[in-house]
């Protein structure tokens, strides 16, 4: 008699998967929102594959649908069929190897899946660099906003924490009142980072003005633990979306690239913080002490991401050494798939 039922290996894959994205990569790992939610997407994908193209069913799913000769045939599929980018395939091949790897930490029956996935190339890339934003570019930037409304006081406030802290996009929005200390002689920002590393940005006196009017208008009677900048509609435990901040960063550069062409029409946060680095360095700042205030994990990642000259690359390294001595001693969303479903990722 023929049964609907799930088989073994589906219902543990289920259940790997489940503890994997809600319990040991938020909690354990202690990693972002973002993270978890690239992670689900690409567990989704993988499943979509696999009922997609290789018919399989939660009556026939197995664990061996997991070898290296599967990943290797949806890293193809995801290339020609869904028109992804090598650097998108890699993320992807990346998230998959760590949730094998998980599964291979939990019974060692499957770790022989894990040692597969390790040893897939990654696909060859082309390094994108940031365009550069001159110091023009970022003070016609400043001047968009229409400060004679709330809403252009709340972006200026917002573009100048930017900018002025370097940091991503995602640590300022998820900045709460009380990472502020502005009453004090060196004011500074606590900024929480990738894998919930602190690190302080000090704030000029310009900026340390603008971020106190805002709170004065935005914060009269907020506490320590309600959303720097938050949203209007949705209250003050809501932070602002993202594509919201995008879409009025490409109005404002609209606007200011009428009166300063080195302003990028389709500019992007991250522009800003890459531009802040970018006039450190021109400022004669130390490399490490900028890889410092960007969170950086290494120095080589900041001489990549500035793409620093042999002179600055030499020197850098040098004072590295130095420092070591002296620390020694979404296309298949909303998609009722029975294989994502039963996995919970619908």
């Amino acid at each position: 008699m023929k049964t609907n039922k799930p088989s073994k290996d589906a219902i543990r894959i289920a259940k790997y998967m489940n503890n994997w994205l809600e319990q040991y990569v938020p909690f354990i790992m202690n990693y972002s929102a973002c993270t978890v939610k690239g992670y689900k997407i690409t567990l989704s994908l993988y499943l979509v594959f696999l009922e997609e193209e290789k018919k399989i069913t939660p009556t026939t799913l197995l664990f061996s649908h997991f070898s290296h000769k599967y990943i290797e045939e949806w890293l193809k599929w995801m290339k020609e069929k869904r028109k992804c980018s090598p650097t998108s395939c890699n993320i992807r091949l990346a998230a998959m190897k760590t949730f094998l790897k998980y599964v291979g930490s939990r019974d060692i029956t499957y770790l022989y899946l894990s040692q597969e996935a390790a040893i897939i190339p990654k696909q060859k890339t082309v390094r994108k660099k940031v365009s550069g934003i001159s110091k023009n570019a970022v003070k016609a930037l400043m001047k968009m906003p229409n400060t004679k409304t709330k809403t252009g006081r709340r972006d200026l406030a917002l573009l100048v924490l930017m900018y002025g802290t370097a940091a991503r996009l995602d640590e300022v929005l998820s900045m709460t009142v009380g990472q502020l200390n502005l009453e004090i002689a060196k004011p500074y920002a606590t900024i929480i980072g990738k894998g919930s590393k602190m690190r302080t940005l000090y704030l000029l006196p310009k900026a340390v003005a603008h971020i106190r009017a805002y709170l004065v208008e935005f914060h009269k009677d907020s506490d320590g633990r309600c959303i720097l900048f938050y949203s209007r509609n949705k209250g003050k435990d809501v932070k602002l979306s993202q594509p919201a901040i995008d879409k009025q960063l490409k109005k404002y550069a609209k606007e200011a690239n009428k009166i300063c062409t080195d302003v990028p029409l389709n500019l992007h946060a991250h522009q800003l913080r890459h531009a802040k680095a970018s006039h450190w360095l021109e400022d004669g700042m130390n490399i490490l002490q900028i890889s410092f205030l960007l969170g950086h994990a290494t120095v080589h990642t900041t001489m990549q991401y500035l793409d620093v000259t042999t002179e600055q690359e030499s020197k850098a390294l040098a004072t590295l050494e130095d420092e070591k001595e002296r620390k020694m001693p979404k296309k298949w969303k909303g998609k009722e798939n029975s294989l994502i479903a039963l996995c919970g990722l619908s």
